[in-house]
Formats: C-alpha cells, sequence, structure tokens
C-alpha cells in the first residue's frame, strides 16, 4: 500500500493545480488519473477559457503560467456587452488600472502543462492510468483502492473528478442539479476584421453569444442557446454555420470562416451541501457548476485549488486531513462561489424572461451601469479576481 498525506482524484485543470501548487508544501502528494491528456491540437482548441488575473497569478505560482505558449494566448484589453433592446455596456482594462481583463487560453494548452509539470514534482507520485474503484474512511484517513488492487492510504483525499463526481457519491456528498436545457456551442473562427485584443458578448432572445479573441484575427464563440437550436447550429453546414453566426453578431467582425469545427457541451447549474466531508474535500466541477455566460467557471476551480491548497500546506506537518482544516476551506470558498452562482442564475432568468418590463429594465441596467464608471469599475474588478 502506498501512503501520501493527500490524494487528488481527478487530473483535470481544477485537481493538476491543486497538485502543483502543493509542490513546495511539506505533504506527500498522490495525483490520481484515469488517462494522460492528449497533447494540444496543432490547430486550436475547441474548448477555450477566459483566465481571470487572479487566476492567472495563482498559475504562476505554481510554476506553470511562465511555461505555457504566449503565441497560443490572447489578453482581453476590452469587453463589450449588447442586450437585446438597445443595452449596451463595456469594460476596459485601462480605465480598471490593469494591463488586461483576462487571458484567453486554450484549455489542452494549460492542462498539458499542468500535467508535464506534476510529471517532474519531486513530493507528487502520478499513477495514471489509474481508475478508483472503492473509498474507505476512517478517523485517522482515506484508503483508495484502484482497479487492479494498488491501494493508496492518504490523510486527506480531494475529489476533482469533474460533475458527475465518483468521490461525491462515495462520500455521500448529495448535489442538486438544475438543468437549464440548453447547449453550449463552441467553434473558433477566422474574422475578416481585427477583433482588437476585445471580447464581445451578446444576449438575445435565442441565448447568450460570446467571441473570445484568438491570437490573429481568430475568435472563439461560445453560443448558449435551446438544446433544439443547438442542434440546428450543428447540423448546418460550415458556411451556413458561419453566416448564422455573422447574424447574430451583426456583423461585427465582418466574414467569418470556420478553423475549428462546432462542438457542443450541456449546461446546467449544479449545488453540492457541501464541499467537505470527514477526511474529504471537493473542488472545481466536483463542487460546483455554473452557467459559462459569466465566463467565471474555471476561476472558480483554481480558486478552489489556491485556497485548499494555502489550508492544507499551512496545517503542514499536523494533520491536514482534520475537520478544522477542511472547514477553513469551507468557509473561504462558500461567499465566492455563492455569489457567482447566484449572479450567473439571475442573469440567465432575467435575460430569458419576454415581458415587456422585464426587457426595458435589462437594458436600462446595462446602460446605466455603463453610464457610472465607479460602479463599473468595481464589477470588472470583482470579476477579475
Amino acid at each position: 500500500m502506498r501512503s501520501v498525506d493527500v490524494a487528488v482524484i481527478g487530473a483535470g485543470l481544477a485537481g493538476a493545480s491543486l497538485a502543483c501548487a502543493l509542490r513546495a508544501s511539506e505533504l506527500s502528494v498522490a495525483l490520481v488519473e484515469g488517462r494522460e491528456p492528449e497533447a494540444p491540437p496543432a490547430q486550436w482548441d475547441a474548448r477555450v477559457y477566459a483566465v481571470s488575473p487572479g487566476a492567472a497569478a495563482f498559475l504562476d505560482e505554481t510554476g506553470v503560467w511562465p511555461r505555457l505558449d504566449r503565441a497560443r494566448m490572447t489578453p482581453v484589453h476590452r469587453m463589450e456587452i449588447f442586450g437585446d433592446d438597445g443595452g449596451h455596456l463595456e469594460f476596459s482594462a485601462y480605465a480598471c488600472g490593469v494591463c488586461e481583463l483576462a487571458w484567453i487560453v486554450e484549455s489542452g494548452l494549460m492542462h498539458r502543462e499542468l500535467w508535464e509539470s506534476a510529471k517532474r514534482q519531486a513530493n507528487l507520485t502520478l499513477l495514471c492510468p489509474a481508475e478508483p474503484e472503492q473509498l474507505v474512511v476512517d478517523a485517522q484517513g482515506v484508503r483508495l483502492r484502484l482497479a487492479g488492487g494498488q491501494e493508496v492510504a492518504a490523510r486527506v483525499a480531494v475529489g476533482a473528478d469533474g460533475a458527475n463526481s465518483w468521490v461525491r457519491r462515495q462520500a455521500g456528498i448529495g448535489a442538486r442539479t438544475f438543468d437549464y436545457g440548453e447547449m453550449g456551442v463552441v467553434a473558433n473562427l477566422a474574422c475578416e476584421r481585427a477583433h482588437g485584443n476585445t471580447a464581445f458578448q451578446w444576449f438575445r432572445g435565442d441565448g447568450v453569444l460570446a467571441f473570445l479573441p484568438l491570437p490573429g484575427n481568430r475568435v472563439s464563440i461560445v453560443w448558449s442557446t435551446l438544446e433544439a437550436h443547438a442542434g440546428e447550429l450543428l447540423a448546418l453546414d460550415p458556411a451556413l454555420f458561419c453566416a448564422a453566426v455573422r447574424e447574430a453578431s451583426g456583423a461585427r467582425l465582418g466574414e467569418l470562416e470556420i478553423v475549428t469545427a462546432p462542438q457542443a457541451f450541456p449546461l446546467r447549474l449544479m449545488r453540492v451541501e457541501h464541499p467537505i466531508a470527514p477526511r474529504l474535500a471537493l473542488l472545481g466541477d466536483a463542487a460546483h457548476c455554473i452557467h459559462p455566460l459569466s465566463g467565471h467557471g474555471i476561476n472558480l476551480g483554481f480558486g478552489d485549488a489556491a485556497s485548499l491548497a494555502g489550508v492544507l500546506a499551512a496545517a503542514a506537518p499536523a494533520d491536514p486531513g482534520e475537520a478544522a482544516v477542511l472547514r477553513r476551506y469551507e468557509r473561504a470558498r462558500a461567499e465566492p462561489v455563492l455569489a457567482f452562482q447566484a449572479l450567473t442564475d439571475a442573469l440567465h432568468r432575467l435575460f430569458h424572461a419576454r415581458a415587456a418590463p422585464l426587457v426595458l429594465l435589462r437594458n436600462l441596467g446595462l446602460n446605466l451601469t455603463g453610464a457610472l464608471p465607479v460602479v463599473r469599475n468595481v464589477l470588472a474588478r470583482q470579476a477579475m479576481r
């Protein structure tokens, strides 16, 4: 049996970043993952993330951020948001006194570098491919049995294994899920006009369309829309798909051309009863899911990893799995997670309401916020954490 201080189950972005964040700690770590991530595509990853300055600072502390290929990353200097009836709101890094509002980074690029960093980590044992079969918790720690009979003993286990978390189910932690009945349609497109390092977002009757700037005259789009409409978009040939996106965006960036074929993923809200249990903590999508319209899903995951790494490392050489240690993590993450879940859900409901007074209210709200620089910049700084 292999014995470690911390067993992290799931080596996605959140789990791998937690493992890397513990590199300078006194703790020994096991990272358990079913399969090694694929190399980043030669073209462009269909899944990209808007990494906030706060999350970028965390990745910098792990040593991963400086290793990312800057030629495949784009800083966001401006953001424009359009309502469905004349509403308009604009944020700028300059007005907020920062260098960038966010960085647009491919999922595969971050994942691969986190993986390579984990493989170089002296205090980390990488168990891959390895599928968990049984999790037993007692007062002293946890025992994790893997397929094939290998066992890992740890003082604390961390579930970072996604929205359908096996760890969460084994621990008996309840989760409430609300299915929005929508899909997020993603694709990468080449544009006729330069995006100027600007991210765009349109709140429309058929969903929310976002353009995220990529290097060169390229953008990654996310169109959050009803499942039926998503199916219609995916069935279009490339030219007609680009025409639909061009029309929905008011031809803001001119003619469009497919770079990466469209894909889609389901959208849902998920809340867990508690992100901790005896000798166990959850993070990332295992602990919460939000609508992507705020672009903060991955930043919440990195925030979880930063907070949990901090409380676990501070506990050493004492027991990192003690209830008091894990409660510090729960308290630290309660407010930001609840705030962004409530905000994204409220915005989703507000912009899906068709009653005339609400249409007027939401567009007036965008314009009023844009006319109040102090309020606008406070909101921007909150989003950059």
